[in-house]
Formats: C-alpha cells, sequence, structure tokens
C-alpha cells in the first residue's frame, strides 16, 4: 500500500487542479501538507508541514510518495534532505527557477537562495518546455543535481490548472512507475 504527502505550491491547489483531483480520488491515503504560510511562503513553515504530513502518512503499512508541485517541489526537496526517511519516493512536477524572472517573489525572502542537491529516495522530476517559471535547461539540470529521473512534457505549461489536464493519466502513469520501481 503506498500513502501519499501532497505538497502544492503557493496558495495550494485549486480543486481543478491535478494533485486535487487525485487526492480526493486516494481518499485516507493521502495527506496534504498545511502550511501556516501558503500566500507568503515560509521555507521552515513548508518543511515542517512536510514533516507533519508525513508522520500521518506514514503510519500507513508501506511505502509513502510524495506527490509535489512547483514550489513544493523545494520544500520536499528540503525535507528530504535534513530527513533522509527510508521507503520514501518523490514525485516532483514543474520546480521553479529559484533564480529565474518569474520565481514568485513573495517566497524570495526563504527559497531564493536554494540549490538542488542529491535526493535521497527514488525520485522522478517532470517538467514541461514552456513552463513559464523554469526553462528546460534548468530543469534538466534540477533532475540531474537532485539525481532524479527527468522527464519532459511538450506545451503543458507550469503542469496546473491553466493547463488544463484534468485528473492528468499520464501523470499517475508516471507516478506508478516510480511507485513500482
Amino acid at each position: 500500500m503506498v500513502a501519499y504527502v501532497i505538497i502544492p505550491g503557493i496558495d495550494g491547489s485549486d480543486e481543478r487542479h491535478w494533485q486535487s483531483l487525485w487526492e480526493n480520488q486516494w481518499g485516507v491515503s493521502a495527506v496534504r501538507i498545511a502550511p501556516a504560510s501558503w500566500s507568503m511562503p515560509d521555507l521552515p513553515d513548508w518543511v515542517a508541514a512536510v514533516q507533519a504530513a508525513y508522520e500521518i502518512a506514514s503510519r500507513h503499512d508501506g511505502q509513502v510518495a510524495l506527490v509535489a508541485h512547483s514550489l513544493g517541489c523545494w520544500a520536499a526537496a528540503q525535507w528530504l534532505d535534513r530527513v533522509r526517511p527510508d521507503g520514501v519516493a518523490a514525485f516532483l512536477v514543474a520546480p521553479p527557477d529559484p533564480q529565474g524572472p518569474a520565481f514568485p517573489r513573495q517566497a524570495a525572502s526563504t527559497f531564493l537562495d536554494l540549490s538542488a542537491r542529491p535526493l535521497s529516495c527514488r525520485s522522478l522530476m517532470v517538467a514541461s518546455d514552456d513552463d513559464p517559471y523554469c526553462d528546460p535547461a534548468t530543469s534538466a539540470s534540477f533532475a540531474h543535481e537532485w539525481q532524479a529521473q527527468g522527464h519532459l512534457l511538450a506545451s503543458h505549461g507550469h503542469i496546473n490548472s491553466d493547463s488544463d489536464l484534468g485528473d492528468w493519466q499520464a501523470g499517475r502513469k508516471l507516478l506508478r512507475t516510480l511507485v513500482d520501481r
């Protein structure tokens, strides 16, 4: 059995976002992080929220999969770097470039100086070739530095609600390949 920790980006994921749709389908097997700083992201707060959600999710027997989007990818990576848990897989989708011109300035105070370091678990990073928050070369470098398998999609934007993915079945298949490894 797999338990899922849902780690959205700024302001959480709305009801049309694939993360929210997956969370609803997974029911009690999914736990969403609940930082106090959704709109003005504070990295320590987000990392603590990942820890709290992980503690709930890990009560299930089996594996825990982190399902992160956007800024949530950085919170997941920082948590993994600090905790180094066993039995975890990380599905990282559309990480923004902290050095890029479109990086959310409200996150700049604590997220800006991040750099990707090898992750302590199996991981898959999914990016789009037209993401306004991160160009393909930078996405590829994140995957390489995180030692994550990289998967580049064509024309999916920031892989969010605006991308009109619905419950993003292709993403579920990618997640399944990661979890089943």
